[in-house]
C-alpha cells in the first residue's frame, strides 16, 4: 500500500482531451524523441510559479527546452560540500550529457520567493527565519543578490531584487567548471531574462550595459 491517491478527475479529463487532439505530426515527433533521444539546444532555469510557462512563452515543442525549476529561479554557487545538488545535477547533465548551447535564467514579476526573502530581511516574515523552513533556507541564497542592490537599507523594490537574482545566478553559473569551460571555449552562452507576468512581456539583460531592456 502507498499513500498515493487516484488522479483528480479534472486532470484525467484534460489528459484525454489533449491526447485525442494530438496531431499526427506531434505523435511522430514524440516517437522520434523516444527513439533517438533528446538534443535540446537550450536549458531554461525558471521559477516554480504556476504563472511562469516558458514553453508557452516561446512556443516551443517537446524536446526543445531542457527545463529546471526551483523557488525564485536561482542558481546557487558551486558547493563542494554536496548541498543544493538538485540544480547542480541538472546543470551538469544539460551541459556534459546533452551539450546544450544556451542557458537561460528567467526571473519574473511578483515572485513569491523573492518577496519572501525581502520580507524576511526586513523582519516581516518570521516563519521563514525558522531553520525548519525549507523555503526559508533555500531563499537565503539570495543574500548576495540583495547586496548587489544595496541591502535592505537601500529601500529597493521587489522587482529590483528579482532582476538582481538573475544577475547573481549568471555570476554563480561561472563557478561551475563545466559551465566556465563551455563559456570560455565558445560552446555555451548564458542569458538573463525577466518576465512581467501581467502581460507576458520580456526584458533581457544587456551584457554591455548591465541593464534589463525590453525585447
Amino acid at each position: 500500500m502507498t499513500n498515493a491517491s487516484p488522479l483528480p478527475e479534472f486532470l484525467v479529463e484534460r489528459y484525454h482531451t489533449q491526447k485525442d487532439a494530438m496531431s499526427s505530426e506531434t505523435k511522430a515527433r514524440l516517437q522520434h524523441l523516444a527513439d533517438e533521444g533528446q538534443e535540446p539546444p537550450a536549458m531554461v532555469i525558471s521559477c516554480c510559479d504556476s504563472r511562469v510557462h516558458a514553453t508557452a512563452l516561446f512556443g516551443v515543442e517537446q524536446g526543445e527546452f531542457f527545463m529546471h525549476r526551483n523557488i525564485a529561479n536561482f542558481v546557487p554557487a558551486a558547493d563542494a560540500t554536496g548541498e543544493n545538488t538538485g540544480t547542480a545535477a541538472a546543470l551538469e547533465y544539460a551541459i556534459t550529457a546533452l551539450k546544450v548551447k544556451h542557458i537561460v535564467v528567467m526571473g519574473h514579476s511578483k515572485c513569491g520567493g523573492v518577496k519572501g526573502y525581502h520580507d524576511m530581511c526586513k523582519g516581516e516574515a518570521p516563519g521563514l527565519e525558522d531553520e525548519a523552513s525549507f523555503v526559508g533556507r533555500w531563499i537565503r541564497h539570495l543574500a548576495p543578490a540583495l547586496e548587489r542592490i544595496g541591502g535592505v537599507e537601500a529601500g529597493r523594490e521587489d522587482r529590483d531584487l528579482e532582476k538582481a537574482g538573475v544577475m547573481q545566478s549568471l555570476d554563480n553559473l561561472m563557478t561551475y567548471s563545466f559551465v566556465r569551460d563551455g563559456v570560455e571555449g565558445g560552446t555555451l552562452s548564458l542569458h538573463g531574462l525577466w518576465m512581467d507576468i501581467s502581460d507576458g512581456s520580456l526584458e533581457g539583460l544587456n551584457p554591455a550595459t548591465g541593464a534589463f531592456e525590453a525585447i
